[in-house]
């Protein structure tokens, strides 16, 4: 490209010097040929060059060339151009890109808040509840089955209550003799701790004691002594005793003794009573109410609560002293 426009400016130039020196000749009397002029401006060693068209062609062909070679000029300046504008955006599109993946960078450096709650943290989540119900329920299951195992040992095993309720004691009568726990030996006993002064829960419970000991001994014709113990040894006499037992059942058995004696009785069958607030001599005694079926060894057999009436009291006794004769 630049040899081409090296040889068009040349050619120019001649071309230049020849409308030159034809306008000159127009001036001056002899025109000098254009052989003349061209010996004179290049020497005998450059040939003639005598143009093969008209003026008015040359002038023509002179603008033609200056176009051409504005035209020559101009693109590489345009293309320069345009290369720059293109670097240029290129430029400023790698600094956004650059920009973008700082920002990128800068964010992805930080920390990015997930949502509150994931799927595996709710997996663990679900898993850690299942496994704590599973857990506590299989722990409330073995705990129901030692209850229930302990429970039958006691029933089916008399020794398994040896250590726990019972033991030797040293009361009085209702006849004013001292008894231990020896004098009700050989025989089945139905013992049962409280007062004399009891409104209403002792004389029902001894009401059922011998309205049972009667059954017991109908149906399976087992003769039961049943024995009331006090628990209010400041009131209840023996005299007092005698005259209550008495309103109950002829072979019902009555025994006090010292206080004592009596916190020694309790504490050996597991006996809660405690004297409530007193209003001068009158007050009430706080007590369980429970009915200790003892063996003829005077060993504890079964415990039967408030829940039980006549005829499962009666049922009751039947099958623990027939399961213990076996």
């Amino acid at each position: 490209m630049a040899t081409a426009i090296w040889r068009n400016a040349s050619r120019l130039r001649n071309l230049h010097r020849c409308v030159y020196a034809r306008n000159l000749s127009q001036f001056r009397s002899p025109i000098p040929s254009s052989t003349t002029i061209a010996d004179s401006l290049h020497g005998p060693s450059i040939p003639s060059l005598r143009p093969a068209t008209p003026v008015g062609a040359e002038f023509k062909s002179l603008g033609n060339y200056q176009r051409y070679l504005s035209n020559t000029t101009t693109t590489p300046n345009e293309n320069q151009e345009k290369s720059s504008s293109s670097s240029k955006t290129d430029s400023e599109g790698t600094q956004n890109t650059g920009g973008s993946q700082q920002s990128n960078g800068g964010s992805a450096g930080k920390p990015v808040r997930g949502a509150p709650v994931s799927w595996l943290s709710f997996l663990l989540l679900l898993a850690t509840g299942i496994g704590i119900i599973l857990y506590y329920d299989n722990l409330k299951k073995r705990h129901i089955e030692e209850i229930s195992n302990a429970s039958k040992a006691v029933k089916e095993g008399p020794a398994a209550g040896k250590a726990a309720i019972g033991g030797p004691f040293s009361l009085i009568n209702d006849e004013g003799k001292r008894v231990t726990e020896k004098d009700f030996m050989g025989k089945w006993s139905l013992v049962y701790f409280g007062f004399t002064h009891c409104p209403d829960i002792c004389p029902d419970e001894l009401q059922k004691l011998a309205a049972a000991i009667d059954k017991i001994k109908e149906k399976a014709g087992i003769e039961i002594e049943p024995v009331f113990i006090s628990v209010d040894p400041e009131r209840d006499t023996v005299e007092q005793v005698r005259e209550y037992v008495k309103e109950f059942h002829p072979k019902l058995v009555g025994l006090t003794g010292s206080t004592d004696e009596i916190k020694k009785v309790a504490r050996a069958y597991r006996v809660y009573y405690m004297k409530t607030a007193e209003e001068d001599s009158d007050y009430l005694v706080d007590h369980s109410i429970v009915m200790y079926l003892m063996d003829p060894n005077m060993e504890f057999v079964k415990f039967f609560g408030k829940n039980n009436d006549v005829d499962s009291l009666t049922d009751g006794v039947i099958k623990e002293i027939k399961q213990h004769k076996k």
